[in-house]
């Protein structure tokens, strides 16, 4: 069994302890122990401190740290950090600090003391490191976190509007399952593409593919436009709307003929109203569209919900070959 060692462990050199401090990755800032003005004057930066500051060691030497602070720096934070230093205390905390080029940046302190033998305060050390990227990101989230919330509460009432709407357009119960069934299907699609967007949105063309690729089998369809990029509460009204379009064109439309072909075709219009995206939808070679003995869904949302939900105009036009539909929907930030 192995004695232990009770030798003192000698101290490490300083030229060790300083190419140490020189090569952390962490800003070291050390100053002089007084508090009151000018002071404390700043005595060793290393590297990393010009790094993330753009100052160099020579113009800082001498001054005092609050060369570092501008307006947008909490005058709160600097109060319970000159607490917690006059109480000889180590502080932590975040603050915004300024480069040498006026820019601003999170900085996170850890400010200790380097007390004498006697416990006299002789100098302050703080480790900083720039945390902006971690705030940006950390803003993200509950940006996402709030959207989320509202999305949800907003898809649920969608829900609870399409599941209502359903009963009273549905003659019966097999009807009602298949057409609550599908609603409740693309709204899914709609909003899996709008969760795969870090912006929380969808584009008009993978609305449309997302309903429609699926019945492509024989080259019928045409789909020609530019991207064009929906928020959310567009992209939702929209892809329903898309989907009873669809279920038309399945049922009663040019999908329904082994000849039929659908065109779609879309662009940005820019006019004296504002921007605006443009759709038409284009049924070819099918049976005649006739008008609806009743007022079902699909014809309800086109009509009613689109035009209340998203401000848009909605022509619809039963040809003898097929449906036509074309609708003007203001896009964000116009004046429609």
């Amino acid at each position: 069994m192995g004695t232990r060692d009770d030798a003192t462990t000698p101290a490490p050199d300083p030229e060790v302890l300083r190419a140490a401090v020189e090569a952390s990755g962490e800003a070291i800032m050390i100053t002089s122990a007084e508090l009151d003005e000018p002071g404390p004057r700043i005595e060793y930066v290393n590297p990393a401190f010009t790094r993330m500051t753009g100052y160099e060691a020579h113009e800082v030497l001498g001054r005092t740290p609050r060369l570092l602070q501008g307006p947008g720096t909490d005058r709160a934070v600097l109060d319970r950090m000159r607490s917690a230093l006059a109480a000889g205390e180590a502080f932590q905390a975040e603050a915004v600090n300024y480069r040498k080029d006026g820019t601003s940046y999170v900085v996170e302190w850890l400010i200790t003391p380097v007390r004498e033998t006697d416990g006299r305060i002789t100098r302050w050390v703080s480790a900083q490191r720039d945390v902006t990227e971690r705030h940006a990101y950390e803003e993200r989230q509950a940006l996402m976190v709030r959207e989320l919330h509202h999305r949800v509460k907003n898809t649920l009432a969608t829900v609870q509007a399409v599941l209502n709407a359903t009963v009273r357009s549905s003659l019966s119960i097999p009807e009602f399952t298949r057409a609550l069934s599908g609603r409740i299907a693309s709204l899914a699609r709609t909003h899996a593409l709008i969760t795969e967007d870090l912006a929380q949105a969808a584009s008009f063309d993978g609305l449309l593919r997302a309903e429609l690729e699926p019945y492509d089998e024989r080259r019928r369809l045409t789909l020609e436009g530019p991207k064009v990029v929906l928020p959310s509460e567009l992209a939702v009204p929209v892809g329903m709307a898309l989907h009873e379009l669809t279920t038309n064109a399945l049922r009663h439309g040019s999908l329904a003929d082994p000849n039929g072909r659908l065109h779609v075709t879309w662009w940005v219009e820019d006019g004296s109203a504002g921007r605006a995206l443009r759709w038409d939808w284009a049924e070819h070679d099918g049976p005649p569209a006739e008008h609806p003995t009743r007022e079902g869904f699909g014809h309800r949302l086109l009509n009613k919900v689109l035009a209340a939900q998203t401000g848009a105009d909605v022509d619809v036009a039963f040809e003898t070959d097929g449906l036509r539909v074309s609708i003007r929907m203001p896009l964000p930030g116009s004046a429609a």
